[in-house]
């Protein structure tokens, strides 16, 4: 072991393995069109404007959404409306996320060899290419963030090769397409007022151009570029009644800067702008079998659910890079977060509304955000609870009377409202996310500004609502331990979750040196919580009382276990005897029947890696792959959620490094290397992982030893922490510009 200083350099370019590859490591690719939309049309995104890809031959359609099309208002009083009240009343209070439209081309028939349609995560790029009369037709389509569009470029290899007519189509609203100029243009008002818009512009070079019953229509061109804005008037801001001005203006400003620029400008500032993020962070698992990663994703898929002893390591690297894909592509920097289906939804009343779900799915949607090197994205998530909770707190007020702080129902919209029942302990697992976008960034102006005050207001709510039972013991009345057995007092998942919360408002509170006689009361309460248990049978006590029927059963949920992952109460180097008693509850709730589920493979992946079972969190990963991965790799539940592809990301990361222990006497993060290497990923590396106290961790291990480590401060300031090696625990501390390196 030696200290060396260490120079850190991301290229913008591909991962080095992949130059070395026959294959495109990074590549979904498919030998066939998209006939469905849910299962096989691939994602395009840019955060706030999104489209799904068909590729047809003689019908290209691409389904697009904009993340702030939304019906619904600030729901005051928490109505759940189901798609038959809507009809009946023509009033919707908690609103639905909303398809904006598609985009048909339609392109001459006829019989073609060689098809190939494919998402190159490498570059957040879709392209189709096939061959047709000895002519080799090829489509690139994507959407930009820096030019906040969506492009389809067409090409040939032979001149004039290319007719076809574009459709734009509103989704179902009744909005009329018209032409201007050389534009498709559609607008409209939803049912509560929001605004709007889409255009379509066209580019070409050669051949003539038609403007026939609101279609465009192009002959014998040699190349053809459409350029698809979109937009509403929604803004973030509740004094602004949640409005901002009419799109109109701003999507025309778009529409003239990129008429322009070249075609190669736009996707070079495109793939530039996406791999600033994406390129942070390379995984690569060895051996391969090359002959199993050439085959098209939909069979790789296919192979490993009919075969369940299969394993196909390029698979599970590509599930782990499609996460973080997903979510550069659904949640940027002043966008809305990415909601139950990141921003893909084709329907006007999708299911659950495509909503914010705060008793698992939100959360899990960010968990990969710290560790796998996006802290950006978790923005979105900050900005829009913090927006609404001036609506919050009115809602508290009127259900709880005169309490301070918020509290949320259990499924959130953009306008601040909340529908379906009271999670009450939702907002303490929300706050979570708060404390940790600091451990991970120590962005000290962040734990002031945006997650103390969220931090303590939530904390105010507790301190003042739980209920102190004879003997002392505080306890949340009430609650639920989430869609499993009854409404009671004391759930084991609500009082981890008042643990977690007042342990993070603790912290957070003697860092900032806030007052010190609040912080006295909640390191009271908390001394006070009724604590884990363990039941009759070895079992982690979901309940206060046990309910064996319900302990034994394979429901989905597992809300018991928040204290092991993503929580921290509950670990097996600091309390073995309730961490064998969460393996002992994990392991019966199974793996069949309700427990298979998009979002639950992923949970118990991460579970399994805190409580340091390598084989079992493996067997996780290749369950979701088995029973809830689509051809195009996104999960269902079923139907379609997103949650699932973001929560695998963040529980492989978790097999690979855990930094959720603090040393008691020194006060110092602990960082565990490949924590829970399963025997499949004998030999490989990861470069660009995250631990909390700010650091970042490049690992190399070979035959399940580690060979090379790399840890530095992401912000390259002088920094203590402990690095856990096997048993042995180390502690190390760097001065600026410094790194600490073990092995070669």
């Amino acid at each position: 072991m030696k200290r060396v200083l260490i120079l850190f350099i991301y290229l913008a370019t591909l991962p080095l393995f992949a130059a070395e590859a026959k294959y495109n490591p990074m590549r979904l690719w498919y030998e066939q069109e998209a006939k469905d939309w849910e299962t096989q049309a691939l994602p395009i995104g840019n955060g706030e404007l999104g489209g799904m890809v068909f590729g047809g031959v003689e019908k290209e359609h691409i389904q697009f959404n904009v993340d702030s099309l939304w019906t619904g208002d600030e729901n005051p009083k928490g109505a759940y409306e189901n798609p038959r009240q809507v009809k009946k009343t023509g009033v919707e209070h908690m609103g639905n996320y909303q398809s904006f439209g598609d985009l048909f081309i339609d392109l001459a028939p006829g019989k073609v060899t060689n098809y190939q349609r494919d998402l190159d995560l490498a570059t957040a790029v879709a392209t189709v290419s096939f061959e047709r009369d000895g002519v080799t037709y090829k489509r690139e389509m994507f959407c930009s963030h820096p030019d906040q569009v969506m492009v389809i470029r067409l090409t040939a290899s032979k001149p004039r090769s290319l007719t076809g007519r574009i459709r734009l189509v509103d989704a179902g609203r009744g909005a009329k397409t018209k032409l201007k100029g050389q534009q498709l243009i559609f607008k409209g008002a939803l049912s509560n007022g929001l605004l709007y818009e889409s255009r379509l512009m066209m580019m070409k070079d050669g051949g003539s151009l038609l403007v026939k019953g609101g279609n465009l229509i192009f002959k014998k061109a040699n190349s053809v570029t459409l350029f698809l804005v979109a937009a509403t008037n929604y803004k973030m801001d509740r004094d602004a009644n949640w409005r901002g001005p009419d799109p109109t203006k701003m999507l025309k400003t778009r529409l003239k800067s990129l008429s322009k620029k070249s075609y190669e400008t736009i996707k070079s500032e495109h793939i530039s702008d996406y791999q600033y993020y994406f390129n942070r962070i390379n995984f690569q698992l060895d051996p391969v079998d090359e002959e199993i990663q050439e085959m098209p994703t939909d069979k790789r898929i296919a192979r490993c659910k009919q075969d369940k002893e299969a394993t196909d390591l390029g698979l599970e690297m590509l599930l782990f890079q499609y996460g973080r894909y997903l979510l550069i592509s659904s949640s940027r920097p002043g966008t809305l977060p990415a909601n139950l289906q990141g921003i893909w939804n084709k329907s006007n009343t999708p299911p659950w509304h495509c909503d914010y779900h705060s008793n698992i799915n939100l959360q899990m949607n960010y968990w990969l955000a710290e560790v796998a090197g996006l802290p950006e994205m978790a923005q979105p998530f900050f900005d829009m609870l913090v927006a609404g909770v001036p609506v919050y707190r009115e809602i508290t007020l009127r259900k709880y009377g005169s309490v301070p702080g918020f509290v949320t129902r259990m499924s959130i919209n953009p306008f601040g409202g909340s529908g379906w029942n009271w999670n009450i302990e939702g907002t303490a697992w929300l706050a979570q996310h708060f404390w940790e976008h600091y451990a991970f960034t120590q962005d000290k102006v962040f734990l002031r500004t945006i997650a103390w005050p969220w931090l303590s207001n939530v904390s105010k709510f507790w301190l003042k609502h739980l209920k102190k039972l004879p003997d002392g013991t505080l306890v949340a009345p009430n609650v639920w331990s989430h869609e499993h057995g009854p409404h009671e007092d004391g759930t084991a998942h609500s009082e981890q979750l008042m643990w977690d919360l007042f342990s993070n408002t603790i912290a957070a509170g003697k860092i900032l040196k806030e007052d010190p006689a609040f912080l006295k009361k909640v390191e009271e309460a908390r001394s006070k919580l009724y604590e884990p248990k363990v039941g009759s049978w070895g079992q982690l006590m979901e309940w206060m009382e046990e309910k064996p029927k319900l302990e034994k059963s394979h429901h989905r949920h597992t809300s018991h276990l928040f204290a092991v992952y993503p929580g921290r109460q509950i670990s097996r180097w600091k309390n073995p005897r309730l961490a064998r008693a969460a393996a002992l509850s994990l392991k019966t709730r199974g793996t069949v029947g309700d427990s298979r589920r998009s979002w639950t493979w992923p949970w118990r992946t991460a579970l399994w890696a805190r409580l340091g079972e390598a084989e079992n969190a493996h067997n996780m990963i290749k369950g979701l792959i088995q029973y809830n991965l689509m051809d195009n790799m996104l999960t269902t539940h079923k139907p379609f959620q997103m949650d699932g592809n973001f929560g695998i990301t963040a529980a492989i990361a978790e097999m690979l490094l855990q930094s959720q222990e603090i040393d008691a006497q020194t006060g110092n993060v602990v960082v565990e290397l490949i924590p829970a290497l399963p025997k499949a990923w004998k030999n490989g590396s990861i470069s660009g992982l995250r631990a909390r106290g700010g650091l970042l961790v490049d690992i190399s291990w070979r035959a399940g030893k580690l060979i090379d480590v790399r840890i530095k401060s992401v912000k390259n300031t002088p920094t203590s922490f402990l690095v856990r090696l096997k048993r042995k625990t180390l502690k190390v501390n760097l001065k600026k510009d410094e790194a600490w390196r073990f092995g070669k």
